[in-house]
């Protein structure tokens, strides 16, 4: 299985970094709880002296949003909602437990992490592209959607679409539950910086989830001039 950003991603924004993981052998039963509250205090002092929209993190996204054409203060990146979250009710969701992880890092780097149950992507390719308009999105709550031509999503080569527009929204078609063994994580910045943030992001997901699971992992760091990653058998 190969996971890339489409060449036109790249060209339109120039200051992506993105990373991504794949472990083979997590479960919906490790205990994290300790272990998410270091991530989730770092969030908070952040918040403490500013708000999220603040953040030259989010600023970014919010900028890149805006250039796609979304109100950045309606379709919100996934760490923003996040940290909106942290921010208003002191915590973040239970989910499952590499769900929890993946969101506190998010917080703690305030950059989007997607965990994506890799059983559930058709192959083999799953590129990050603008939509043609005919892929088929579920929501969460299991209605099917059309992502717009244009919108950038995540598409396999079944043409079936694991996110709506980039970083807002994840697919509940993929996303993991009680019966993943397999995931792709995937981390996307477009700040100043993000050269740095990806690369401290994914050593600690690699740290965390060998601490709590038995699991064979890979990572990468995708740019430009080495866009692809490859996973799995």
């Amino acid at each position: 299985m190969r996971f890339r950003h489409a060449d036109a991603i790249w060209s339109a924004h120039p200051l992506l970094t993105a990373g991504c993981l794949y472990a083979d052998g997590v479960d919906a039963h490790a205990d994290i709880s300790a272990r998410l509250a270091p991530y989730t205090a770092r969030a908070a002092a952040r918040l403490a002296a500013a708000p999220e929209g603040e953040f030259p993190e989010v600023t970014a996204w919010r900028r890149t949003f805006s250039g796609l054409g979304l109100r950045p203060t309606q379709y919100r990146c996934a760490a923003e909602s996040l940290l909106r979250r942290l921010r208003k009710e002191g915590r973040l969701p239970r989910i499952h437990p590499v769900v929890d992880l993946c969101n506190a890092l998010s917080v703690a780097y305030a950059v989007p992490v997607a965990a994506l149950d890799a059983d559930r992507i058709t192959g083999p390719l799953l590129e990050v592209r603008p939509a043609r308009g005919d892929e088929v999105y579920t929501a969460f709550g299991g209605a099917i959607e059309h992502p717009a031509p244009g919108e950038v999503t995540f598409a396999d080569s079944a043409g079936r679409a694991h996110a709506r527009r980039w970083t807002h929204r994840q697919s509940g078609f993929s996303a993991v539950g009680p019966d993943t063994r397999r995931i792709l994580v995937v981390t996307e910045a477009v700040h100043d910086g993000g050269a740095q943030t990806v690369p401290a992001l994914l050593k600690s997901l690699a740290a965390e989830l060998a601490a709590h699971w038995p699991v064979v992992t890979s990572d990468a760091v995708l740019t430009a001039g080495a866009p692809e990653f490859t996973f799995g058998d």
